[in-house]
C-alpha cells in the first residue's frame, strides 16, 4: 500500500484580534507542524497554507481584517485555506449579524441567526454528530456519525458547497469547500481525534 505523504510543518495561523488563536495553535503543534501567528499581509500572502480562526461577531472580524490590509491578501490566496467557526462564515457573501455585513464572498449566500426553541437554545453549543455528503481530501479517515464539538447562534446556507451537515432544528453546513478554501463550522481543535484527524489532513494538502 502506498503510504501517504508526512505532515506539512509549517502553517500560518491569522492573529487578527478575532480568534481563539492559542488553542488552534497548541492543536497544529501537537501534530507536529510549526506555526506562525501573524497578522502581516506579506506574511499571508506567501504563506504555504492559511487558518482563518473567528469567535464573536462578523462585523467586528471583518473591521479586524481590514484594519490589518488582510481582505485582499485572503481574497487572491490560491493554496489551501481553512476557515475555523466564524472563520467559516466568514468565507460566505454576507452575514445577516449586526443588520447585513459583506463578507469575503468566497461562497454564495447569507448566514442568517438560528432560530431558538424550546428544546433548542441559541447558541448551539456543544457535540452534534456530522453527516458526510461526499468525499473529501479534508475529511478522509472521518466517519459518517463522527462528533465534532460546536458554539454558534448563526449558520451558514446549505448548498453545492457543503461536504458535510450536522442538524439543529435544520441542516447545519458543518464542512464546506470552495476551490482551495475550506471552513468547520465546529472548533476543529476542540473535537477530540474527529478534529484531529480534519486538522492533520488539512497539513496534508498539496500547498
Amino acid at each position: 500500500m502506498r503510504s501517504r505523504p508526512n505532515p506539512a510543518k509549517e502553517v500560518t495561523v491569522l492573529a487578527y484580534g478575532a480568534g481563539n488563536t492559542a488553542s488552534v495553535q497548541f492543536a497544529l503543534e501537537r501534530l507536529g507542524a510549526t506555526v506562525r501567528l501573524t497578522a502581516d499581509p506579506a506574511a499571508v500572502a506567501n504563506a504555504e497554507r492559511l487558518i482563518l480562526p473567528g469567535v464573536g461577531a462578523a462585523g467586528y472580524a471583518m473591521s479586524r481584517l481590514r484594519d490589518f490590509g488582510l481582505v485582499q491578501p485572503i481574497r487572491s490566496f490560491e493554496r489551501p485555506l481553512l476557515g475555523v467557526c466564524l472563520g467559516q462564515q466568514l468565507l460566505f457573501g454576507a452575514s445577516d449579524e449586526g443588520g447585513s455585513v459583506g463578507l469575503l464572498d468566497f461562497i454564495p449566500g447569507h448566514v442568517r441567526p438560528i432560530i431558538p426553541a424550546p428544546d433548542r437554545p441559541v447558541p448551539h453549543m456543544g457535540w452534534s454528530r456530522l453527516s458526510r455528503l461526499r468525499d473529501d481530501p479534508l475529511l478522509e479517515g472521518v466517519e459518517d456519525g463522527a462528533w465534532a464539538w460546536f458554539v454558534h447562534g448563526f449558520v451558514c446556507p446549505d448548498g453545492p458547497a457543503t461536504l458535510a451537515r450536522a442538524e439543529y432544528g435544520g441542516p447545519v453546513p458543518a464542512v464546506v469547500r470552495s476551490g482551495n478554501r475550506w471552513g468547520c463550522q465546529f472548533h476543529p481543535e476542540r473535537s477530540a481525534a474527529t478534529g484531529a484527524r480534519i486538522l492533520k489532513n488539512f497539513l496534508e494538502l498539496p500547498a
